[in-house]
């Protein structure tokens, strides 16, 4: 095994340069664990069927947040773990050995230019789907020649017959989901380490795990879905990502709604119960908003309901100008102002003519063609976003907290340190007063009580 033939006098200079690249990935004690645990002590090698199984994703029940979930997809998976072993690794007729082990990880996982990391995950999917029986050469919007006008209400992407430009996908590919050529190397690290954690010498089915998270979820009407948190954490290249995807993938289990600051349908609507939960909150923050430009009282065919950016577009500062986020309360004192600021909260644009608006009362947000915005990157808010301003009816806010646990923890001390605060102030000492029976809030109460009743007037 590859454990102890390492420590062997006589070791190969090939087995030698491949246990040196390994070590230089931090993965040594991974694939060393890995092997031992797929090994068959009698030839000294991992079986074929083995390896496949260790990387397969056979799901026995399935949910997508979609409408319809694509056939292809289902395909893809069952032939998932089959193309990694045949495209990464060399085998014989025991099985893949150590070197070959090691040498197939490195292919995946090892040290290379986001471009060959991004060959390796395109080389992946077109043998995964031409094992599956699949052709895909569909495309979206964002990288499709002139735009092509989809009608993406109604569209399913998977059966569209477009052709994308090599240069312009790749472009698009690694400036605007910059974590997707990791994607690979962290699945391959987290089915090794899934393999070293299993009793038996066969990974755990990965079904059970995600259906597990699929059907607690699932009654769930959160905005940030899985599928959502990972798509914006595929933007972020930063600790940043992995609190994106906490809630679905926790490690504390218990733990996966603490990133949860402010929920509309929970907590409350409006811009006080927001700025109540949100307050000394010292971290990145993810607010989604749900709306319907229908009336939300009426069942309406035209209707339409949708999450700010669901075509997945990130519009990043464009150093232009820095009007990043707005946000007004109405003043304590209730002051004329000649020129009131709206009531609300407001990203990009400028003050009256802002490129997203929630007023005050997260009743309704307005959305405005980014024409109006030169503090973000022009791009299509919602579906077929026009020229016109567009003004919905919100259902759901949300806002998720990105800062970590030490600053929802620094947030929780100082909201205990308000309600402290606060309770002291609605205490009353009656010690503090001369005399209750000489004091006023004496004689009123006892007005109050008996307001006929004859009192003697002292001369």
């Amino acid at each position: 095994m590859g454990a102890s033939s390492s420590k062997e006098q006589n070791v190969s200079s090939e087995q030698r340069e491949v246990e040196s690249l390994a070590a230089s990935t931090g993965s040594t004690s991974l694939l060393q664990n890995a092997f031992s645990k797929l090994v068959d002590p009698q030839t000294n090698a991992i079986p074929l069927q083995s390896l496949q199984q260790c990387f397969s994703l056979n799901y026995k029940s399935t949910e997508c947040e979609a409408l319809k979930m694509p056939d292809s997809l289902l395909g893809l998976l069952n032939h998932l773990g089959p193309s990694i072993v045949d495209l990464f690794f060399i085998t014989d007729k025991g099985g893949v050995n150590w070197i070959e082990f090691v040498r197939g990880y490195l292919k995946c996982c090892g040290r290379m230019p986001v471009s060959g990391l991004l060959n390796t995950l395109l080389r992946l999917f077109s043998a995964t789907g031409v094992k599956a029986g699949n052709s895909f050469e569909t495309g979206v919007v964002s990288c499709a020649e002139g735009g092509i006008g989809l009608e993406l209400w109604d569209c399913d992407v998977s059966v569209l017959d477009v052709q994308l430009p090599a240069g312009k996908f790749l472009t698009w590919m690694l400036t605007t989901v910059t974590n997707l050529t990791e994607c690979f190397t962290q699945f391959v690290n987290a089915r090794l380490q899934n393999c070293t954690s299993s009793e038996q010498g066969t990974p755990e089915s990965s079904s059970s795990s995600l259906r597990e998270i699929s059907s607690e979820k699932a009654g769930n009407s959160r905005l940030l879905t899985c599928g959502k948190a990972w798509a914006i954490s595929l933007t972020i290249r930063s600790t940043i990502s992995q609190e994106i995807l906490n809630p679905y993938f926790p490690s504390n289990r218990d733990a996966s709604d603490e990133n949860l600051i402010y929920r509309s349908s929970l907590h409350g609507k409006g811009l006080n119960r927001f700025w109540s939960n949100v307050e000394a909150y010292l971290g990145p923050l993810l607010i989604l908003i749900s709306a319907t430009s229908g009336d939300a009282n009426e069942d309406c065919t035209n209707s339409r309901k949708w999450v700010v950016d669901p075509v997945f577009h990130m519009c990043s500062p464009s150093g232009k100008e820095k009007n990043f986020v707005y946000s007004h309360l109405h003043p304590t004192g209730r002051a004329y102002e000649a020129r009131p600021k709206p009531v609300g909260i407001a990203f990009g644009g400028t003050i009256g003519n802002e490129r997203v608006y929630i007023d005050g009362d997260f009743a309704r947000v307005t959305v405005r063609h980014h024409a109006v915005d030169k503090t973000y990157q022009p791009g299509s808010l919602f579906p077929n976003q026009g020229f016109l301003p567009v003004e919905a009816l919100i259902l759901e806010v949300e806002v998720w907290g990105l800062g970590g646990s030490k600053a929802r923890e620094t947030q929780l001390s100082y909201k205990k340190r308000e309600d402290l605060f606060t309770a002291q102030r609605r205490k009353v000492d009656m010690k503090t007063f001369a005399s209750w029976e000489d004091s006023p809030e004496k004689m009123m109460t006892d007005m109050m009580a008996d307001p006929n009743r004859v009192r003697r007037e002292d001369r």
